[in-house]
């Protein structure tokens, strides 16, 4: 009787221990939900309206009106011209501005790439500096229209040496294919696809010349202002050295990121961001801007990202892709950014 006393009396404590714990968590989920300081509430709410398919972790907790508060404190104007190309001259000085001009222009001759391991605060950066940009091209699935390819095979079946994910495409549920693009394609001077994406940003690409160019305007257009491969995505972060006007974190929540962006001298630079994950969350557009800015672009877009920022280097994926539904390292996709020899 005496022991079974003893194991009542243990399991009691247990289950009580267990019982405060539980109010505990859910007080303190509570607050950050409801408190008094709003920080939390605008980080969920930005980043779960910013989603396709998850913009019900913000609708099960806050009332619409709540949610529109939210939005209208987080919001972007970008520039409202495009890229005027005359003004990346294409010149590298090896008189460094700064510690990070250093960092891009510091490399061995005749070096096509350097990829650069970032130390941010909060998140894992992976920056990749193109010195030719005449060997960007973009790449598309071999399946587009029907399904969606993951970058890396895209990559070794176009021997690429260097690649990141390029626009967004149909994703119904969360289950998009990649097959679908959202968005106008255009790849060596030829329009692949005609969908427009009108959200924000416009065309991302490069000209005849080598230059990117950001501009909204039509597949026609583009083509007319001498770009030859493109995809249609954004926002703009930086145009003709401008950056744009963000308000919070700029509206579109804290996600894995990518993002392109070319310096004066001509020097394209590739960003990744990894997301969702407890040793990185991810960035807002905020994060993006800076990063662009302190290695000294002139012209930076955000590309697609969630489950589909991934950064390729000899076909091998870089960074640390992941799926917030069942931990899938990566996905199909519908386009990207490729560096050939």
């Amino acid at each position: 009787m005496k022991r079974i006393k003893k194991k009542m009396k243990t399991w009691k404590k247990v289950v009580i221990v267990f019982i405060c714990l539980f109010v505990v968590g859910v007080s303190s989920f509570l607050f950050l939900l409801y408190g008094p300081y709003n920080g939390f509430r605008d980080w969920l709410i930005t980043t779960a309206m910013s989603t396709m398919n998850h913009k019900y972790l913000a609708t099960w907790f806050y009332s619409q009106d709540t949610i529109d508060q939210v939005l209208s404190r987080h919001n972007m104007i970008e520039p409202d011209f495009n890229t005027d190309t005359s003004l990346i001259d294409g010149k590298e000085s090896y008189d460094y501005i700064d510690e990070y001009d250093k960092e891009i222009l510091d490399r061995p001759k005749d070096s096509l790439y350097k990829y650069i391991k970032l130390d941010e605060d909060g998140f894992d950066a992976y920056l990749v500096a193109i010195y030719d940009p005449s060997k960007i091209r973009v790449v598309t699935s071999k399946y587009l229209g029907y399904q969606g390819e993951y970058l890396v095979d895209m990559a070794r079946d176009n021997d690429a040496l260097v690649a990141i994910n390029g626009g967004g495409f149909k994703d119904t549920s969360g289950q998009g294919d990649g097959g679908t693009p959202v968005g106008i394609i255009i790849q060596d001077g030829k329009i692949v696809n005609t969908s427009r994406y009108t959200v924000s940003g416009g065309i991302i690409g490069f000209t005849n010349d080598n230059k990117l160019y950001l501009g909204k305007v039509s597949a026609e257009e583009a083509l007319a202002n001498g770009v030859r491969d493109a995809v249609e995505f954004g926002p703009f972060l930086i145009v003709n050295g401008e950056s744009s006007f963000i308000n919070g974190n700029g509206g579109y929540g804290v996600h894995p990121r990518t993002a392109i962006g070319q310096r004066k001298d001509g020097i394209v630079l590739f960003l990744v961001v990894d997301g969702r994950r407890i040793d990185s969350m991810g960035a807002d557009m905020n994060d993006l801007t800076d990063i662009m800015l302190r290695y000294h672009a002139y012209n930076a877009a955000n590309l697609d990202g969630g489950n589909s920022s991934v950064l390729v280097i000899d076909n091998e994926i870089v960074n640390r892709p992941i799926n917030w539904d069942n931990l899938e390292q990566t996905r199909p996709i519908s386009s990207g950014f490729i560096v050939v020899e």
